[in-house]
């Protein structure tokens, strides 16, 4: 599921940006926050760096997107 969501991230790379309208920003906030929990997942033995990663992946996804 993450090598299926990974290639879905990258195929819609500039589509959900919140410059494109609310609906897509929602999108594409889910999309970073879903990112961020599979992240979070896969790393969560190492809790220190479970937590480190997801909120860089979730404060860079969210700035990115509130930029295109």
């Amino acid at each position: 599921m993450r090598l299926a969501w990974f290639a879905w991230l990258a195929r819609h790379f500039d589509d959900y940006g919140y410059s494109q309208g609310p609906a897509r920003g929602a999108v594409g906030t889910a999309a970073v926050l879903v990112t961020a929990a599979l992240l979070w997942f896969a790393l969560h033995r190492v809790r220190p760096a479970a937590v480190a990663a997801a909120g860089a992946v979730s404060a860079l996804g969210i700035g990115w997107l509130a930029f295109h």
